[in-house]
């Protein structure tokens, strides 16, 4: 996969311990890139990053609290400091698991401020802490959203809210950012089946598989083209934009 011209590229994902985040280091590694896994959890992280040298990749594990900006702060300058570059951003750290579904007026403040500050402030600390290192590189920013902004999907305004600001973030970053070479893209993936969201919701295998144009549920490896694409210089023209990985479930 090194045609991608992604071979050298300092790649950090975070929340990529397990899940989509891992699916998405894993394929850049395979891709030729050097990887840092950032996540909370470093003793997953260290884990994670073994996985993928052993599978002949370069990986390092880096600790970062998302919504703490001198965590942010810390985690950037040590994955420089490793790979003497930050080419890639790839915003997917979120709270999903455990958030409990209920109308929007049992959500409670605290709720609401726990799910901003990881889902909507992380991607917006992370940039901004990666930015001076890809200013006139051909920096690629790419933020995880979620297909839920466009079905609306009731019982979840906490997530669905943050993850619509991360596509409006997303559109302003791209606008800012053009000069200096940076693209910012939004990536939106549909029900994906990974450990949070069998935990999630029941039935996980079948849910919405009928509204979709294919009628199979989404699984973690679906959602790596259209990262490792919006990663590579193929898409150095694109930016500001928001791509649905859903099997069809949504027509925008």
């Amino acid at each position: 996969m090194s045609d991608l011209g992604l071979a050298g590229k300092a790649a950090i994902i975070t929340g990529a311990a397990g899940g989509l985040g891992f699916a998405f280091a894993e394929g850049l590694a395979r891709a030729g890139a050097r990887v840092a896994i950032a996540d909370l959890n470093i003793d997953a992280a260290g884990k994670a990053a073994r996985t993928l040298v052993d599978q002949g990749g370069t990986a390092m594990a880096a600790a970062v609290d998302v919504s703490d900006e001198a965590s942010v702060g810390a985690m950037i300058a040590r994955v420089h400091d490793a790979y003497g570059a930050v080419d890639i951003l790839v915003n997917n750290a979120g709270v999903y698991a455990g958030l409990q579904r209920k109308p929007f007026y049992e959500i409670t403040a605290g709720e609401w401020d726990r799910v901003m500050n990881v889902n909507l402030k992380g991607p917006f600390l992370c940039a901004k802490a990666a930015y001076p290192h890809m200013k006139g590189r051909g920096g690629k920013i790419v933020n995880v959203a979620s297909a839920t902004v466009f079905s609306g999907s009731p019982l979840w305004m906490h997530y669905v809210s943050s993850k619509g600001g991360v596509i409006a973030m997303t559109r302003v970053m791209a606008r800012e950012l053009g000069n200096d070479g940076v693209t910012v893209n939004a990536l939106a993936p549909g029900f994906t089946l990974t450990e949070a969201s069998r935990a999630a919701i029941a039935d996980a295998e079948n849910y919405g598989v009928a509204r979709g144009a294919i009628h199979r549920a989404a699984h973690p490896n679906d959602m790596v083209g259209a990262c490792l694409w919006l990663a590579s210089p193929l898409s150095d023209f694109v930016t500001g934009q928001t791509i649905v990985v859903d099997g069809g479930r949504q027509f925008i």
